[in-house]
């Protein structure tokens, strides 16, 4: 089996692979210090580039190749796969615009009837900025509670595409910095929306197309500072599940957004294999999608995959075959806590290279998932990227997990280390959460 990606996702993935006593062989490209704990790494492969990707397949010759990250499910890397005959774990490059296209999925949702937050999008920054002003002249950007915009680069930006404004003179720079080239050929379409207030949840599901098997319901925690402050990032840690959401809402969220999601994009012969995940808001008026993913997220991924009690491999190979609704895939009842350790500057400019040392001494059942960290020559662990490492704990409460991480991550040490020390503070209570993140 080849798994694709390099970060906190693809250890977890690689690490839930592994338990499936069915794995002969795991290459993980380029891989990381954690994945390398489970198989092979190949380091320097290019996962967006389909022919490189196409190119190590014919090497390898796996059986089945999981694809982590967005950025080769949008390049089209299974639909590549897909004519040299070879399994994929993965959306084809059209299934995936549910993702990749913001204003793609803005269409979908609205032919589908699926809620979410009102939109235009823009291919040219004077009229972006000519209906900006026409919204602070309605009183929508004057910084008042309750008022407010979100702009948002149409395609991948890894979670840095998406600002929160108060103000005209915020909503103005977002657009110029879209249409200025910060996002690349992402930022060349942009989408001013409307903004969501309430709490954030995300809602994944295993599908095949046609069946669906979903999973728990689970918060990411995005701003950098605590108290949801500071710029946004990859997300600084997670828990599952959320005790405030009500279980009527959770079975709207899976009703009337998932399975009407996937049905809609077969519809348009476009059916979606592998992961599908909206990010929710909880409003006052009830659900909202706030966009969607064709994959795990991350962290999310850090928190889930230690809760599937079904074989990951199972999982993956029951997609592939559209057999999904023969499995029962099932799921461990307790909670879990994830911590993200990361590099001092995060997310702005960070420094490299510094020596990790406690991971040994976490407690045993508690897991570290490396997102980037990499060995050297010595074997020492050393920080390769702004999130270095997820600490995740299970426990029969998510209060009882959180306190569980806490302690391991007091463990482990770099130089300028940084960690919210807020994660899942209120996954029981009724907290307002920050509007409009991206994942």
């Amino acid at each position: 089996m080849l798994l694709l990606g390099s970060g906190g996702r693809e250890h977890a993935m690689a690490w839930a692979l592994a338990r499936s006593p069915r794995l002969d062989k795991l290459w993980s490209a380029p891989g990381n210090a954690g994945t390398a704990d489970y198989g092979e790494n190949v380091p320097g492969l290019r996962v967006a580039d389909p022919e490189a990707v196409a190119e190590l397949a014919r090497r390898l010759r796996p059986d089945l190749v999981v694809v982590g990250p967005e950025d080769p499910i949008a390049a089209g890397v299974a639909d590549r796969l897909a004519v040299e005959g070879v399994r994929v774990f993965g959306p084809t490059a059209a299934a995936a615009e549910i993702e990749s296209s913001k204003a793609f999925a803005k269409g979908l949702m609205a032919r589908a009837g699926i809620a979410t937050a009102a939109a235009r999008d823009f291919e040219d920054a004077s009229e972006a900025r000519a209906y900006l002003r026409g919204l602070a002249a309605a009183g929508t950007l004057d910084g008042a509670p309750g008022s407010g915009i979100v702009v948002k680069a149409n395609g991948l930006a890894a979670g840095k595409g998406v600002t929160v404004c108060d103000t005209l003179e915020q909503a103005e720079a977002a657009v110029e910095e879209a249409f200025g080239g910060a996002f690349g050929a992402s930022g060349e379409r942009v989408l001013i929306e409307e903004r969501l207030t309430g709490r954030e949840t995300s809602a994944h599901a295993f599908t095949d197309g046609v069946a669906v098997a979903h999973m728990p319901f689970s918060c990411d925690h995005k701003p950098v500072f605590d108290g949801n402050r500071g710029p946004n990032t990859g997300g600084m840690g997670c828990y599952s599940p959320p005790g405030w959401l009500a279980d009527s809402d959770a079975d709207r969220i899976r009703r009337d957004v998932t399975e009407s999601a996937i049905a809609q994009l077969a519809a348009e012969g476009r059916p979606f294999r592998g992961v599908l995940y909206p990010g929710m808001m909880m409003t006052a008026d009830g659900p909202r999608v706030i966009e969607f993913n064709g994959r795990l997220g991350d962290p999310e991924a850090e928190v889930l995959l230690p809760r599937l009690r079904t074989p990951l491999l199972d999982v993956c190979e029951a997609v592939t075959a559209n057999r999904l609704g023969e499995l029962d895939v099932q799921w461990d009842e307790r909670a879990t806590v994830g911590v993200m350790m990361a590099s001092p500057g995060y997310p702005g400019d960070y420094p490299l290279g510094a020596e990790i040392t406690g991971v040994e001494a976490v407690d045993a059942g508690v897991q570290v998932f490396f997102a980037g960290a990499q060995r050297d020559e010595r074997g020492r662990l050393l920080t390769a990227g702004g999130r270095v490492l997820c600490v995740v704990a299970a426990a029969g409460s998510v209060e009882e997990a959180r306190a569980l991480a806490y302690d391991n991550v007091a463990r482990i040490s770099f130089e300028g280390a940084h960690y919210r020390t807020d994660i899942a503070l209120d996954a029981g209570g009724v907290a307002a959460g920050s509007a409009g993140a991206a994942r």
